[in-house]
C-alpha cells in the first residue's frame, strides 16, 4: 500500500505507511496563548489514533501537553532526547495516560511495527519557551516504510542537510509560520523551495502555514497568513520542477509518489 499523508493544520500530520498511522506534532485546540485556528475545522478525534507520535521539539506549538492527552493509551511517543526532564508536565502526562515514551538523539531509531523511524538534526532553537535553562535539541524524522517520508519539524537550512537526512521520497516542510515575521532557523517558501534542491524528493507536501495567527493581527500583513502555500508552489516550480508539490487543504489526504 502506497504512502498516505494528511495534514491537519500547521505542523501536525498523519503518515501512513505499511499499516502504521505515524502522527506529528498534534496541536489539536481552537486556541491557545495568544494564537486562535483562523483556518480549518479543529482535527477530528480519530485524528489522535496513531501508533506512533513524534513530536519535533519543545515550543508549545509543537509538544502541546492538552493535545497529547488525547492519545490512546499504550501509544508511543517519541521526542528529543532530554525532553522529559525540561518539562515537567510532560512526566505527569505519560503516568496519567500510560504513553510509552522514547527519547531520541540524531542518528537514532527506534522501529514501529513494520516502520523505522530515524532521528535527524534541525536547525532551530528546541528549548521550552519563553523559559527554561534545559537546552534539548530541535529533531527532524524520517520514516521508512514502503516509502522513506522526511518530517521537518521546525529547521532552517543548513549546509549538510541532504547528507544528514538521507535519499527521501517524500518530503513534508514547514513554509511559514504564526506571526508577520519569521526568525533565524525557520524555512519561508523560498528556503523550503531551496531544500528541496538538496532532498530531490518525488514529492512535497507544504505545512506549518495557513493555520494559527495571533490575536489582533488579522490585518496586519494578512498575506503572510495566506500566501506561504501557494508561494512554496511556485517557488518549488522554478527551483525544483521535478517534484510533484500536493498543497493540501486542512484534513485533505494525498498519496504522494515514492520512487520504489
Amino acid at each position: 500500500m502506497p504512502v498516505e499523508v494528511t495534514w491537519w493544520g500547521h505542523a501536525t500530520c498523519t503518515i501512513e505507511d505499511s499499516g502504521v498511522r505515524v502522527l506529528t506534532d498534534p496541536l489539536f485546540v481552537r486556541r491557545f496563548a495568544h494564537l486562535r485556528r483562523r483556518r480549518g475545522e479543529v482535527p477530528p478525534p480519530q485524528a489522535a489514533l496513531a501508533e506512533v507520535v513524534l513530536v519535533s521539539h519543545l515550543h508549545s506549538d509543537h509538544l502541546h501537553l492538552p493535545s497529547l492527552s488525547r492519545l490512546a493509551p499504550g501509544t508511543r511517543l517519541v521526542v528529543p532526547s532530554g525532553a522529559v526532564a525540561a518539562v515537567p508536565g510532560l512526566r505527569m502526562l505519560l503516568r496519567r495516560r500510560q504513553l510509552v515514551v522514547t527519547e531520541m538523539r540524531v542518528g537514532e531509531t527506534v522501529r514501529v511495527g513494520e516502520v523505522r523511524v530515524r532521528a535527524v538534526p534541525a536547525l532551530h532553537d528546541g528549548r521550552r519557551l519563553p523559559v527554561g535553562p534545559h537546552k534539548v535539541p530541535a529533531l527532524g524524522y524520517v520514516v521508512e516504510g514502503e516509502a522513506r517520508t522526511y518530517f521537518a519539524g521546525d529547521t532552517g537550512l543548513y549546509d549538510e542537510m541532504a547528507e544528514a537526512v538521507g535519499a527521501v521520497d517524500v518530503a513534508l516542510l514547514p513554509v511559514g509560520g504564526w506571526g508577520p515575521y519569521l526568525g533565524h532557523g525557520h524555512l519561508d517558501p523560498s528556503r523550503a523551495a531551496e531544500a528541496l534542491t538538496l532532498l530531490e524528493p518525488r514529492s512535497a507536501v507544504p505545512v506549518h502555514f495557513g493555520t494559527y495567527w495571533p490575536i489582533g493581527l488579522d490585518g496586519v500583513r494578512p498575506h503572510e497568513f495566506h500566501g506561504p502555500g501557494d508561494e512554496f508552489v511556485r517557488q518549488a516550480g522554478i527551483r525544483a520542477p521535478g517534484v510533484a508539490v500536493h498543497l493540501l487543504s486542512h484534513g485533505e489526504r494525498v498519496r504522494p509518489e515514492a520512487r520504489r
